[in-house]
């Protein structure tokens, strides 16, 4: 999968390769090059590269957000979000395998 490159006019000034490195870049930039941050914000090439991830769901979050402030907020809900889900699927599967254990042992 092809990284995201922040770039200011011909400058690279931020990569990320996943959503965690994408949140610490937007974290960066919001401080160090706002402006640069809400030109990819605006346009769309945040949200173009995470539908190129597969990380629709984030994609969705970040549609027609342009502030820098906005969209780290949203990062961090999304990584939260899915960070809970895989838990409770764990739980949920932890779960089903004792149930089919404990059947094995009847």
């Amino acid at each position: 999968m092809e990284p995201f490159y922040f770039k200011s006019y011909d400058k690279v000034i931020g990569v990320a390769y996943n959503v965690k490195e994408l949140e610490k870049e937007v974290e960066k930039l919001s401080k160090e090059d706002p402006a640069a941050l809400q030109y990819h914000l605006k346009e769309g090439h945040i949200v173009s590269w995470l539908n190129y991830l597969g990380e629709n769901g984030l994609a969705e979050m970040l549609k027609g957000v342009t502030e820098p402030e906005e969209a780290l907020a949203r990062i961090k809900e999304y990584e939260l979000l899915k960070n809970s889900t895989q838990m409770l699927n764990k739980t949920t599967s932890s779960k089903k395998e004792k149930k089919r254990k404990a059947f094995y042992y009847y």
